[in-house]
C-alpha cells in the first residue's frame, strides 16, 4: 500500500513538472514570435472583396445622382471618394444619410486642403461614418476664394463647429449656416491663417500695455536683425572652430625657403 501511494505521487510530481516545462517552453516562444513580429512594419493587408464592394457602391451612386457626382474613386486601403459638384452639397449629403444602401449618418469630420495652384483653390472634405454598415465615405466638392459653399447644417448638426473654423482658418464662407463667426482666432484678427499666402509673422502682433492694463494689437514690426539668416552651422562661425589654413611646405636639409612674393 505504502509503495503504491509513493508511486502515485511521483507519477503525479512527474507530470506536474512536464505541464511546467511545456508551459515555460510555449511562453518563450510566444515572446520570440512577438519580438520577431514587432521589429517589423506595420502593412495593411489588400483586402480585394472590399475594394470590389466599395467601387460597386460608388458606382451605384454616381448613377442614383449622375447630375452632381463628377467622380469616383477608391483610394488606397480602401477609402471610397466621392467627387461632386458644389451645388450637389445638400443633395448628396441628405442621400448619404438617408438612403437604406447608404446610411452615413455621422459626420465625423469637415475640413479644407488649400491649392492656389487651381482655379478653385479651396478642397471641401466631409468624412462620414455609417454605423450600421461600418463602413466609412469621404465626399469631396471645390470652391474659390469668393463663391460661397451650401452649409451642411441642415443635413448634420455636427457641421456647424467645423464650418465655422473651415471660415476662420480658409475664409470658404458657408450660405444659410445659422452662426458663421470665427471660431479660433481673436475678435478683429485679419486673414486667413491657413491660407498658403499667408505670412508666416502674421499682419498683427499682440502684448500687454502697461498704462492701458490690456492686451492690445498692433501692426507686426520685425527688427532688421530678425530678418537675417546665418544657415552656416555653430562650429563655422566662431574663430576657434574654422578649418586651420594650409600649413607651410615642409623643408628637407639643403632646400632654399620659397621666396616671399
Amino acid at each position: 500500500m505504502a509503495a503504491s501511494l509513493v508511486r502515485l505521487v511521483r507519477g503525479g510530481l512527474g507530470r506536474s513538472l512536464n505541464i511546467s516545462r511545456s508551459s515555460c517552453l510555449l511562453q518563450q516562444q510566444i515572446r520570440a514570435q512577438s519580438s520577431t513580429t514587432e521589429s517589423r512594419p506595420t502593412v495593411r493587408p489588400k483586402d480585394g472583396v472590399a475594394h470590389n464592394q466599395l467601387a460597386a457602391f460608388g458606382e451605384y451612386v454616381a448613377e442614383m445622382m449622375p447630375k452632381y457626382v463628377q467622380q469616383v474613386q477608391v483610394t488606397c486601403y480602401n477609402e471610397l471618394e466621392v467627387m461632386i459638384h458644389p451645388d450637389g452639397v445638400i443633395p448628396v449629403l441628405t442621400f448619404m444619410r438617408d438612403h437604406t444602401n447608404a446610411q452615413f449618418r455621422n459626420m465625423i469630420d469637415l475640413t479644407a486642403v488649400d491649392i492656389p495652384t487651381r482655379q478653385n483653390r479651396f478642397e471641401i472634405v466631409y468624412n462620414l461614418l455609417s454605423l450600421r454598415f461600418n463602413s466609412r465615405i469621404r465626399v469631396k466638392t471645390y470652391t474659390d476664394e469668393l463663391t460661397p459653399v451650401d452649409s451642411a447644417v441642415p443635413v448634420h448638426m455636427a457641421a456647424n463647429w467645423y464650418e465655422r473654423e473651415v471660415w476662420d482658418m480658409y475664409g470658404v464662407f458657408f450660405a444659410n449656416h445659422p452662426d458663421l463667426r470665427r471660431i479660433l482666432t481673436d475678435y478683429g484678427f485679419e486673414g486667413h491663417p491657413f491660407r498658403k499666402d499667408f505670412p508666416l509673422s502674421g499682419y498683427v502682433e499682440v502684448r500687454y500695455d502697461d498704462e492701458l492694463k490690456r492686451v492690445v494689437a498692433e501692426p507686426v514690426e520685425l527688427s532688421q536683425e530678425f530678418r537675417k539668416f546665418d544657415l552656416n552651422t555653430p562650429w563655422e562661425v566662431f574663430p576657434a572652430y574654422r578649418e586651420p589654413k594650409e600649413a607651410p611646405p615642409k623643408l628637407e636639409a639643403g632646400d632654399a625657403p620659397p621666396e616671399k612674393k
